[in-house]
Order: structure tokens, then C-alpha cells, then sequence
């Protein structure tokens, strides 16, 4: 779609460049941007003129650029210990998105739309990444992407802030993953999406997608059903618009999640007899 009301395009080449004129705002792949009418938008910064690295390695971390596109994610060959790699790919195609669209969108931006079903929010909460914002006055601070959306559409951003990457654990990613997803027609934007992670240091359970933001379960071990029966009773925030009722996510929410907790509950207990 023609944005007709943007006037100017910026392409910064420094920090010092990146402040937000009233009406302007980042531009990454512009997916979401360009999508629908911006009738308040007049300005546009173009986010890729900074060069940002898409990965950066460190003894701990991965850092992927905001600007790092879906493509260039699944292109990464990771390290032969990342069990977690495989959740990159389940919740790039849980977009179902075209190769073309791919090559475009970017993992920020993803997140930064907040929209229930952005299934690389779903990827980056599962592995317990934390977002770094540049905000407005120069500084920079650090959000879990779990804590950055906080509604539909309504992220922990103030005016003028801007995603810059986000950090990956390296021990989230040495994590065994799961991942179910359901939507109300075969090519629909997923009306659930259930991801969890486990490991030795404990089972990680996320809801999006029928949630309007990440629900996140965190438990020492994997948890009896009894205790997930529990944990998802406490919740009553289920989303609700025409790709799915709050009665029908919260019945298939509960069922992956069950689903993903066996599958663990098996994983951890071949484990522990194989050492044994």
C-alpha cells in the first residue's frame, strides 16, 4: 500500500541521526507498515542505513539486530549444542509468510507491531531473550522481550525508543523446545501458539497468540498436571477477534500445553535413567 502521507525519508549513519521528528517513524522491512493506511505517519527512518550486524556471538550470548530479517535467522547455521534451534523454524512458518515476505521482515519489527500471533515474540520469550532499547535521551536500557509487550499493539516504548537487538542466552539455547499451534483454517493466523522450553534448570511454558500478551509460566521442574491445571486457572485473559473465541484458545491452550508438559515429562525422565 502507498503511504501517501509521507512526506520525508531518513537514512541515518549514526545514533545522532536516529531522533524522531513528530510523525516520523523507524523503518525496518515495513511489512506491517506498509500493510494499511498510517494516516499520522510523514516520515519514515530507515533502520537498515545503520548497518547493523544481524547475529553477534559472545561467551554467553547470541544477539540478534533488530534488523535482522526472518530470512537471514533461518539462513544462521547454529552451534551443533543449540537443541532450541529448531523453534526458529516452527515459529518463522507459524507467520505464514512467503519466502518473499521473509526476506523483508524483520525480527524487530515482529515484535515491535505487538500483535497476539507475532510468533518471533513467541520464539524470543520462550528463549528468554532480553530486548535493548535505545530510548530517546541517548541512553539504553534493557527489557525480557516477556515484559516489552505489554497489550495488543502496546509495547513498554516510549515515545522516540527504538528496539535495537535482542539477547539470547546461550544456555536457553542448549534448552530442548516444543511447539504447538492451532488456527480456525488451514492458511490463518495462528489462533494459538504454545511453546515451552526445558532443560536441568527448569520447564518454561509460553502462550501467545490467545493471549493479547506473552503468558509465561515458569516451574524448577516439569510440573505435575495437577500444577499446570492449576497455573492455567489462574489465568483469564484470553484473547478474543474473529480468529478465535477466549472459550476455544483457553480449551487449546490448556491441551498443548498439557501436551508439550508429557512430552517433557517423558524427555527428562530418559534423560535421568540414561545417566543413571
Amino acid at each position: 500500500m502507498d503511504l501517501v502521507t509521507v512526506r520525508t525519508v531518513r537514512m541515518p549513519s549514526h545514533r545522532a541521526d536516529l531522533s524522531l521528528a513528530a510523525g516520523e517513524r523507524p523503518l525496518a522491512g515495513g511489512t506491517w507498515l506498509f500493510s494499511e493506511e498510517q494516516p499520522d505517519l510523514t516520515g519514515l527512518v530507515d533502520l537498515t542505513t545503520l548497518g547493523w550486524p544481524d547475529v553477534e556471538y559472545s561467551d554467553d550470548t547470541l544477539t540478534i539486530a533488530a534488523t535482522c530479517t526472518i530470512a537471514s535467522l533461518l539462513r544462521l547455521a547454529p552451534d551443533p549444542g543449540w537443541r532450541a534451534w529448531p523453534l526458529v523454524d516452527r515459529c518463522a512458518n507459524a507467520l505464514l509468510a512467503s519466502f518473499k515476505v521473509w526476506n523483508s521482515a524483520t525480527v524487530g519489527g515482529n515484535v515491535a507491531v505487538g500483535l497476539p500471533a507475532g510468533a518471533m515474540t513467541a520464539l524470543l520469550v520462550t528463549l528468554d531473550a532480553t530486548a535493548v532499547v535505545w530510548t530517546a535521551d541517548g541512553g539504553e536500557r534493557r527489557v525480557p522481550v516477556s515484559e516489552l509487550v505489554l497489550g495488543v499493539r502496546t509495547l513498554d516504548l516510549g515515545d522516540g525508543d527504538v528496539i535495537r537487538a535482542f539477547e539470547v542466552p546461550r544456555r536457553a539455547l542448549t534448552a530442548t523446545t516444543g511447539y504447538r499451534r492451532v488456527s480456525l483454517s488451514p492458511h490463518g493466523r495462528s489462533g494459538a501458539l504454545v511453546t515451552a522450553r526445558w532443560s536441568t534448570d527448569g520447564f518454561v511454558l509460553v502462550v501467545t497468540a490467545a493471549t493479547p500478551r506473552p503468558l509465561v509460566l515458569r516451574f524448577g521442574t516439569v510440573p505435575s498436571a495437577e500444577t499446570l491445571d492449576a497455573a492455567l486457572a489462574g489465568y483469564d485473559d484470553w484473547y478474543d477477534d474473529p480468529h478465535g473465541s477466549p472459550e476455544w484458545r483457553r480449551a487449546v491452550s490448556s491441551r498443548f500445553a498439557h501436551e508439550l508438559r508429557d512430552e517433557a515429562a517423558i524427555d527428562t525422565d530418559s534423560v535421568a535413567g540414561g545417566a543413571a
